[in-house]
C-alpha cells in the first residue's frame, strides 16, 4: 500500500488545521455549542452548478484529494475549547478494486482516501476520522462489511445521526477504551472516536458532534467546487 501524506510534522499538522478556519469556514461555534443547522442548509438537491446542494446526505462527489478531505475535516475554529493535537490526508497511489480485494477483505481495503483529525480537552481525546471511495456502492458495500465486522462489540445507545446511516459501540485499542460512532454517508464512512483518561465515553458528546459539526462540514466539503 502507497500513501502520499498531505501533512508530515507536527507543526505542520497545527498549521494545516488553523488554515483550514480560512480556506473552509467554520459550520459551527464550537463544541457544544454547534449553530442548528438552517433549511437550507438540511435541504436536499443538486446546485444550479451541477454540485450538490451544500446539506445533501446522499452525494456522489468522489474525495479523491487531500484538500477535500482536509475540508471535510473540522477545524480549530469548531472545535474552540479543544487543543488540537494532529492532523492528515492520505490518498491511496494505487488503490484497490473490489476485484483485487476479494469478498472477505476488511472493510477498508478499496477506500481511495483517508484522513483524520484529533483534539483533546481535560484528558479527553476525539478522534475525527474519514474514509473515502471510489463512488456510493463502493461505499455502501464496505458500510455493510463494517457494520458486520463491528457487530461483535458492545452497541453503544448513540441517537441516530439525522440523514445518515449509523451505529456506534464500546472497543478497545491499543489498551483505550473508547467509543465509537461510525457514520456512512454519499461515498465516504465517517467515524468519530471518543477515548481517554479524561472521558466518559458520553453517547451525547459524541452524537452532539456529529450532527453539529462533523456531518455538516462533510456536506458542505461534498457541495464545494
Amino acid at each position: 500500500m502507497q500513501l502520499r501524506s498531505g501533512v508530515g510534522s507536527k507543526a505542520a499538522v497545527l498549521v494545516a488545521l488553523a488554515a483550514l478556519i480560512t480556506a473552509c469556514g467554520s459550520g459551527a461555534d464550537g463544541a457544544g455549542t454547534e449553530k442548528p443547522p438552517t433549511a437550507a442548509d438540511t435541504g436536499a438537491g443538486t446546485a444550479a452548478s451541477g454540485k450538490p446542494a451544500a446539506g445533501t446526505t446522499d452525494f456522489a462527489t468522489v474525495f479523491n484529494t487531500e484538500q477535500r478531505i482536509q475540508s471535510a475535516l473540522p477545524d480549530p475554529s469548531q472545535m474552540a475549547e479543544w487543543t488540537p493535537k494532529t492532523g492528515r490526508a492520505d490518498i491511496e497511489e494505487q488503490p484497490k478494486s473490489p476485484v483485487e480485494c476479494g469478498p472477505d477483505a476488511h472493510w477498508d481495503c478499496t477506500a481511495i482516501a483517508d484522513g483524520s483529525a484529533k483534539f483533546e480537552a481535560f484528558g479527553e481525546t476525539v478522534i475525527f476520522g474519514i474514509k473515502a471511495y471510489a463512488d456510493q456502492k463502493a461505499a455502501h458495500d464496505a458500510c455493510g462489511k463494517e457494520a458486520a465486522w463491528s457487530a461483535k462489540y458492545t452497541k453503544a445507545n448513540v441517537s441516530p445521526v439525522a440523514g445518515v446511516t449509523s451505529h456506534a459501540y464500546y472497543r478497545n485499542a491499543g489498551s483505550l477504551d473508547g467509543l465509537d460512532l461510525i457514520m456512512c454517508t454519499g461515498t465516504v464512512i465517517a467515524e468519530i472516536r471518543l477515548e481517554g483518561p479524561g472521558s466518559d465515553l458520553n453517547p451525547a458528546t459524541a452524537h452532539r458532534m456529529a450532527e453539529g459539526t462533523f456531518v455538516p462540514r462533510i456536506q458542505t466539503a461534498a457541495a464545494a467546487s
